[in-house]
């Protein structure tokens, strides 16, 4: 590279993209925030002002037609990630995609694509599943992978939490809004935004899943799950319960609930033939006993991200995890469908469902009904 320092633009303001820019700011002294954009311009400029921004942006287009930016971080609502890599990667940008890559499967078949055409130009992609960049759980996967606890047979991992942005009664819309921006502005609690809470959320805890699996895909998930709370004309389930099928017997379970004043927890716990492994205690109890213990400065894994991605941009040696984070994502989106139809999902029917949830046109002003909530045996796949 001929910069002193890289040019990164910064696409979302919201809080994930404000902890990207921090990130960059104060502690990765090789790169620089150039740019960033949003559509709530006044949130850019709040961090473009606290992290030292000089441009903020009036549209994506600008940032990715600016020569000068080597590398695009997609920190915007879930449904515009899939758009955002396939046109970054289009124009020449390494990418930072946060988590999950989308939210249905035709918007991961373009991932995919978005990914292929990152490797024909010598692209690094990274994926936001930020777990995968912790030290202490590479430890721990490594050593399952090596066989620290025998052959995997089963994994439970928990996402029990309260909501995480609940929905406003219909009286609190300005009378001028319009039905995008009302959803928009409560992106989370609509599927075609936000994927629901267990395909935006929990999809760490099912990325987890993968990741033990070796990223190999399941043959199958059923699972229950549905609303238990108001929520006020959104139309996401509150709750799932999914279990993954894999070769011979191997089966993952991932609870995931979002629900105020219940018990929490956010754990996973690996059992395999000669032992068992957990998470967050960081611990196997197998054919020896062990815990990892961080030797050094263990590392934050946001900076961890944007450390290996800038490097691997400076040495000419582009890193990809480009289809594990697609299948990451595709397989919360096979749970997600599995609690929504109520049927036995197969992996090849999630890959190659047709079901779209993300309109083709958004406008100011158009109308856009709100969804009905999925009903178990009635909702279909498609």
């Amino acid at each position: 590279m001929t910069n002193p320092r890289l040019n990164i633009g910064i696409i979302g303001a919201g809080r994930i993209g404000k902890v990207h820019a921090e990130t960059i700011a104060f502690r990765v002294p090789e790169a620089r925030a150039a740019a960033i954009t949003d559509l709530n311009r006044t949130a850019a400029e709040n961090v473009a002002s606290r992290c030292g921004i000089a441009t903020v942006s009036d549209s994506v287009d600008q940032i990715l037609g600016d020569p000068s930016i080597d590398a695009v971080l997609i920190c915007s609502s879930t449904n515009t990630h899939a758009d955002l890599t396939i046109r970054a990667a289009e124009a020449g940008k390494h990418i930072f995609c946060e988590k999950p890559m989308a939210t249905d499967a035709p918007g991961v078949r373009t991932v995919l694509e978005a990914v292929k055409a990152a490797k024909e130009k010598s692209l690094s992609v990274v994926a936001g599943f930020c777990w995968r960049y912790e030290p202490g759980r590479r430890e721990f996967y490594q050593r399952v992978h090596d066989g620290a606890i025998g052959d995997l047979r089963a994994i439970y991992a928990t996402y029990y939490t309260g909501p995480v942005k609940p929905m406003p009664p219909a009286s609190a819309r300005p009378s001028e809004m319009g039905d995008l921006e009302w959803q928009m502005r409560n992106w989370y609690n609509f599927v075609w935004l936000s994927g629901d809470g267990y395909v935006e959320q929990a999809v760490h805890s099912v990325d987890k899943v993968a990741w033990a699996m070796k990223d190999r895909p399941p043959l199958k998930a059923v699972a229950v799950g549905g609303r238990q709370t108001p929520n006020n004309q959104g139309d996401i389930f509150d709750h799932m319960f999914v279990v993954y099928e894999y070769p011979d017997d191997v089966r993952a379970f991932v609870g995931q609930r979002q629900i105020a004043n219940t018990h929490s927890d956010n754990s996973d716990y690996l059992m395999g033939s000669a032992g068992f492994g957990r998470i967050p205690a960081l611990s196997l109890k197998g054919k020896e006993s062990w815990r990892y213990r961080p030797t050094g400065t263990r590392g934050d894994m946001y900076q961890n991200e944007h450390d290996e991605l800038f490097a691997s941009i400076r040495s000419g040696k582009p890193i990809n995890d480009g289809e594990w984070m697609a299948h990451s994502t595709l397989l919360a989106i096979m749970g997600r469908t599995a609690a929504y139809t109520g049927q036995e999902v197969t992996w090849e029917q999630v890959l190659n469902s047709q079901t779209k949830l993300v309109p083709d046109q958004l406008d100011w002003k158009m109308k856009l009904d709100i969804a009905p909530i999925a009903v178990p045996g009635v909702t279909r796949i498609t």
